[in-house]
Protein backbone atom coordinates (compact mmCIF):
# COMPACT_ATOMS: atom_id res chain seq x y z
CA UNK A 1 0.00 0.00 0.00
CA UNK A 2 0.46 3.74 -0.62
CA UNK A 3 -1.09 5.69 1.49
CA UNK A 4 0.70 9.10 2.02
CA UNK A 5 2.58 8.87 -0.39
CA UNK A 6 2.17 12.11 -2.23
CA UNK A 7 5.31 11.69 -4.89
CA UNK A 8 5.35 11.31 -8.13
CA UNK A 9 8.29 9.59 -9.06
CA UNK A 10 7.94 10.00 -12.58
CA UNK A 11 9.46 6.53 -13.25
CA UNK A 12 12.68 8.03 -12.36
CA UNK A 13 15.36 7.78 -9.62
CA UNK A 14 15.71 10.32 -6.83
CA UNK A 15 18.47 11.96 -8.25
CA UNK A 16 17.29 11.70 -11.79
CA UNK A 17 13.57 13.60 -10.96
CA UNK A 18 15.26 16.47 -8.75
CA UNK A 19 18.00 16.90 -12.18
CA UNK A 20 15.35 17.25 -14.42
CA UNK A 21 12.80 19.11 -12.18
CA UNK A 22 15.54 21.96 -11.57
CA UNK A 23 16.17 22.06 -15.32
CA UNK A 24 12.63 22.36 -16.67
CA UNK A 25 12.23 25.05 -13.65
CA UNK A 26 15.16 27.21 -15.24
CA UNK A 27 13.49 27.02 -18.34
CA UNK A 28 10.29 27.82 -17.49
CA UNK A 29 11.99 31.09 -15.55
CA UNK A 30 13.94 32.50 -18.23
CA UNK A 31 10.69 30.90 -21.49
CA UNK A 32 7.81 31.78 -18.74
CA UNK A 33 6.15 29.27 -20.95
CA UNK A 34 7.07 25.09 -21.77
CA UNK A 35 5.37 22.54 -23.09
CA UNK A 36 5.36 18.91 -20.93
CA UNK A 37 3.88 16.52 -20.10
CA UNK A 38 0.56 16.76 -17.16
CA UNK A 39 2.09 14.64 -14.38
CA UNK A 40 5.56 16.51 -14.90
CA UNK A 41 4.33 19.90 -15.15
CA UNK A 42 2.45 18.99 -11.63
CA UNK A 43 5.37 17.60 -9.89
CA UNK A 44 6.97 21.23 -11.44
CA UNK A 45 4.61 23.17 -10.01
CA UNK A 46 4.97 21.64 -6.72
CA UNK A 47 8.92 22.45 -7.44
CA UNK A 48 9.06 26.02 -8.56
CA UNK A 49 6.57 27.97 -6.77
CA UNK A 50 8.39 27.94 -3.40
CA UNK A 51 11.28 29.85 -5.38
CA UNK A 52 9.28 32.10 -6.89
CA UNK A 53 7.79 33.09 -3.25
CA UNK A 54 11.32 33.26 -1.90
CA UNK A 55 12.41 35.83 -4.81
CA UNK A 56 9.45 37.28 -4.10
CA UNK A 57 10.00 37.40 -0.14
CA UNK A 58 13.27 38.52 -0.07
CA UNK A 59 12.30 42.01 -2.44
CA UNK A 60 11.37 43.44 0.96
CA UNK A 61 14.94 42.62 3.06
CA UNK A 62 18.30 43.27 3.47
CA UNK A 63 20.96 42.87 1.42
CA UNK A 64 22.21 40.01 3.47
CA UNK A 65 19.01 38.26 3.25
CA UNK A 66 18.65 38.78 -0.61
CA UNK A 67 22.56 37.17 -1.11
CA UNK A 68 21.53 34.43 1.22
CA UNK A 69 18.10 33.65 -0.43
CA UNK A 70 19.86 33.85 -3.86
CA UNK A 71 21.85 31.13 -3.00
CA UNK A 72 18.86 29.21 -1.66
CA UNK A 73 17.32 29.29 -4.77
CA UNK A 74 20.64 28.50 -6.94
CA UNK A 75 21.34 25.74 -5.30
CA UNK A 76 17.72 24.38 -6.41
CA UNK A 77 18.26 25.80 -9.88
CA UNK A 78 21.76 25.57 -10.47
CA UNK A 79 21.70 27.80 -13.68
CA UNK A 80 23.03 31.71 -12.61
CA UNK A 81 21.33 33.07 -15.58
CA UNK A 82 17.54 31.62 -14.34
CA UNK A 83 18.49 33.09 -10.78
CA UNK A 84 19.07 36.08 -12.10
CA UNK A 85 16.10 36.78 -14.38
CA UNK A 86 13.67 35.00 -11.27
CA UNK A 87 15.32 38.17 -8.74
CA UNK A 88 15.33 40.80 -10.99
CA UNK A 89 12.03 40.40 -13.74
CA UNK A 90 9.80 37.79 -12.06
CA UNK A 91 9.55 38.54 -8.58
CA UNK A 92 8.84 42.28 -9.59
CA UNK A 93 6.14 41.17 -11.47
CA UNK A 94 4.47 38.67 -9.19
CA UNK A 95 4.95 41.26 -6.49
CA UNK A 96 1.61 41.68 -5.27
CA UNK A 97 0.16 38.13 -5.92
CA UNK A 98 -0.21 35.62 -2.64
CA UNK A 99 0.69 32.53 -4.72
CA UNK A 100 -0.65 30.43 -7.39
CA UNK A 101 2.19 31.47 -10.04
CA UNK A 102 1.86 29.19 -12.43
CA UNK A 103 -1.29 27.91 -14.92
CA UNK A 104 -1.20 24.50 -16.49
CA UNK A 105 -3.83 24.56 -19.72
CA UNK A 106 -4.14 20.86 -20.74
CA UNK A 107 -3.86 20.59 -24.38
CA UNK A 108 -5.00 17.02 -25.28
CA UNK A 109 -3.21 13.47 -25.75
CA UNK A 110 0.26 12.94 -27.24
CA UNK A 111 0.48 10.77 -30.63
CA UNK A 112 2.14 7.26 -29.79
CA UNK A 113 2.00 7.09 -26.23
CA UNK A 114 -1.01 8.83 -25.73
CA UNK A 115 0.29 10.99 -23.08
CA UNK A 116 -1.60 13.72 -21.37
CA UNK A 117 0.09 17.29 -22.57
CA UNK A 118 -0.02 20.36 -21.29
CA UNK A 119 1.44 24.10 -21.17
CA UNK A 120 2.69 25.32 -17.73
CA UNK A 121 3.09 29.05 -17.98
CA UNK A 122 3.77 31.90 -14.95
CA UNK A 123 0.28 33.80 -14.96
CA UNK A 124 1.51 37.13 -14.82
CA UNK A 125 3.60 36.82 -18.27
CA UNK A 126 0.50 35.89 -20.58
CA UNK A 127 -1.02 38.94 -21.58
CA UNK A 128 -4.16 37.65 -23.12
CA UNK A 129 -5.47 36.18 -20.17
CA UNK A 130 -5.03 38.97 -18.09
CA UNK A 131 -6.75 41.13 -20.83
CA UNK A 132 -9.79 38.51 -20.65
CA UNK A 133 -9.70 38.28 -16.57
CA UNK A 134 -9.76 42.05 -16.57
CA UNK A 135 -13.13 42.04 -19.08
CA UNK A 136 -14.87 39.38 -17.41
CA UNK A 137 -13.96 41.15 -13.73
CA UNK A 138 -15.76 44.33 -15.05
CA UNK A 139 -19.06 42.59 -15.88
CA UNK A 140 -19.08 40.15 -12.78
CA UNK A 141 -22.00 40.82 -10.49
CA UNK A 142 -21.38 40.97 -6.71
CA UNK A 143 -24.28 39.45 -5.43
CA UNK A 144 -27.97 38.29 -6.40
CA UNK A 145 -29.62 40.41 -4.44
CA UNK A 146 -27.99 43.40 -6.66
CA UNK A 147 -26.86 46.80 -5.19
CA UNK A 148 -27.39 50.35 -5.60
CA UNK A 149 -25.67 49.94 -8.73
CA UNK A 150 -27.65 47.38 -10.29
CA UNK A 151 -30.60 49.35 -9.18
CA UNK A 152 -29.37 52.79 -10.88
CA UNK A 153 -28.57 50.69 -14.06
CA UNK A 154 -31.71 49.08 -14.31
CA UNK A 155 -33.72 52.31 -13.66
CA UNK A 156 -31.53 54.66 -15.72
CA UNK A 157 -32.99 52.02 -19.13
CA UNK A 158 -36.83 52.99 -17.85
CA UNK A 159 -36.23 56.56 -17.60
CA UNK A 160 -34.90 56.22 -20.99
CA UNK A 161 -37.70 54.46 -22.03
CA UNK A 162 -40.75 56.88 -20.43
CA UNK A 163 -40.32 59.83 -22.63
CA UNK A 164 -40.50 58.48 -25.95
CA UNK A 165 -44.22 57.07 -25.55
CA UNK A 166 -45.10 60.10 -23.52
CA UNK A 167 -43.90 62.52 -26.29
CA UNK A 168 -45.87 60.02 -28.81
CA UNK A 169 -49.27 60.32 -26.63
CA UNK A 170 -48.64 64.14 -26.94
CA UNK A 171 -48.41 64.33 -30.45
CA UNK A 172 -51.25 62.11 -30.32
CA UNK A 173 -53.29 63.93 -28.05
CA UNK A 174 -52.52 67.34 -29.95
CA UNK A 175 -53.76 65.81 -33.38
CA UNK A 176 -57.40 65.61 -31.97
CA UNK A 177 -57.06 69.11 -30.30
CA UNK A 178 -56.56 70.57 -33.93
CA UNK A 179 -59.04 68.29 -35.99
CA UNK A 180 -61.50 69.58 -32.92
CA UNK A 181 -60.90 73.16 -33.66
CA UNK A 182 -61.17 72.67 -37.77
CA UNK A 183 -64.65 70.95 -36.75
CA UNK A 184 -66.05 74.27 -34.43
CA UNK A 185 -64.44 76.31 -36.91
CA UNK A 186 -66.88 74.43 -39.71
CA UNK A 187 -69.70 74.34 -37.85
CA UNK A 188 -69.39 77.92 -37.06
CA UNK A 189 -69.59 78.30 -40.91
CA UNK A 190 -72.40 76.18 -41.57
CA UNK A 191 -74.40 78.12 -38.88
CA UNK A 192 -73.80 81.52 -40.71
CA UNK A 193 -74.91 80.34 -43.80
CA UNK A 194 -77.76 78.83 -42.68
CA UNK A 195 -78.51 81.89 -40.91
CA UNK A 196 -77.58 84.06 -44.38
CA UNK A 197 -79.77 81.44 -45.87
CA UNK A 198 -83.03 82.41 -43.48
CA UNK A 199 -82.82 85.61 -43.71
CA UNK A 200 -82.42 85.75 -47.69
CA UNK A 201 -85.74 83.43 -47.56
CA UNK A 202 -87.41 86.14 -44.87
Amino acid sequence: MRHNKKINHLGRTHSHRLAMLSNMAASLILHKRIFTTTAKAKALRKYVEPLITKSKDSASKSPEDVVHSRRIVFASLQNKYAVKELFQTVSEKIGDRPGGYTRIIKTGNRLGDNAAMCFIELVDFNEHMLKETKKTAKTRRSSRRGSKKAAETTAAPAEETIPTPAAETEVEVAAPEATEETLVAETEAVADETAEEEKDAE
